[in-house]
């Protein structure tokens, strides 16, 4: 099996061929190519996946070589162009960006929810936004049992969800050089109530993502969801205050159990040892945590919950690779 990574040499795609080293998900044995697909600049130069180096080709060239799975990570513009001349020479894309989240007809998955949507005729597929998928791994069983009403989310996003220009000026603010400002205002020693861009009713686009793609993940159009996205100077990850309001009463040894048993989601949750997720320590793993978890007095039927990942991997990358391993295990590709 040929597998392409579209923008290879980007933050995300670095970590997706990093997770396809790791070979935790798919074998070495079952991938016989790794195509990384750059811009023209990075042509013919040398990428190195396993300690063997692989030469980066042109997107129009990975087209031709007609890889099975293409996972792409290099913005919605150019998967909107791309992604479909791969589907139509049988390749599956899984897709990183926001071009084809929202589509209907495009399954937009989290492969321990909703991986049965995929089927030989899903030839594009849509990675969802990495604060989305922390947060519905963890809700997902909880929504199946209690059925969530309402959500209020606030996010404290890593600088590495923007990129790597992004986290080049946090860490030249912090060494007190000059640096290129990808954010309107200094990153380290800061934090600033802004992700995406500003819309309309003055929300921000990240904020509208939780929404939209929480609903079409969980398949529930009657969640309502307010959120606020906040950046803040770290590079380990994603972190999100969660207020669920269910529609059903609980007790809250039945919220323990279920996230303790929820596919993904590991529990740390003992605050008078000061144990609670914190990014410092997921960056680099592919579980989602979750801790602080307690019940709403304010409100019925309600709880707070904490929850980190690694924005890079689970987020993007390793969301991904699941995706391209379900389809191999599930003998999709080249059934």
């Amino acid at each position: 099996m040929k597998i392409a990574i579209v923008g290879a040499t980007g933050l995300v795609g670095s970590v997706m061929l990093k997770v396809l080293e790791e070979a935790r998900y798919i074998s070495f044995d079952k991938i016989t190519e790794i195509i990384p697909v750059a811009s023209e600049k990075s042509v013919g130069k040398d990428l190195f996946f396993n300690n063997m180096p692989r030469k980066i080709v042109s997107i129009s060239d990975a087209i031709a070589m007609k890889p099975e799975i293409a996972i792409f990570s290099a913005g919605a513009a150019v998967s909107r162009e791309y992604a479909p001349l791969f589907a139509k020479a049988g390749t599956f894309v899984i897709d990183n960006s926001s071009a084809w989240r929202m589509d209907d007809g495009i399954p937009l998955v989290v492969p321990e929810i909703n991986a049965s949507l995929l089927s030989q005729k899903t030839k594009i597929i849509a990675n969802p936004n990495c604060s989305t998928i922390q947060m519905v791994v963890a809700l997902s069983l909880l929504h199946q049992h209690f059925k969530i009403k309402r959500l209020v989310v606030s996010t404290y996003q890593s600088v590495s969800g923007t990129g790597q220009k992004a986290v080049e000026q946090m860490m030249n603010e912090r060494a007190g050089t000059r640096t290129n400002m990808v954010y309107p205002h200094p990153i380290d020693m800061n934090l600033f109530p802004h992700g995406g861009s500003f819309e309309s009713n003055g929300y921000t686009t990240e904020e509208t993502k939780l929404l939209n793609e929480t609903r079409k993940i969980l398949g529930d159009d009657s969640i309502r969801l307010t959120a606020t996205v906040v950046r803040v100077p770290v590079t380990g990850g994603h972190s999100e205050s969660v207020n669920v309001e269910f529609e059903k009463e609980f007790e809250m040894e039945w919220i323990n159990k279920l996230l303790a048993t929820t596919k993904g989601v590991v529990v740390q949750d003992d605050p008078e040892k000061s144990i609670y997720p914190m990014p410092k320590y997921a960056e680099g793993r592919d579980e989602v945590f979750v801790g602080r978890i307690r019940r709403d007095e304010s409100q019925p039927n309600s709880i707070n919950l904490w929850v980190v990942a690694d924005n890079l991997r689970k987020g993007a990358a390793t969301n991904a690779v699941q995706i391209a391993a379900y389809l191999l295990n599930n003998e999709l590709v080249n059934a």
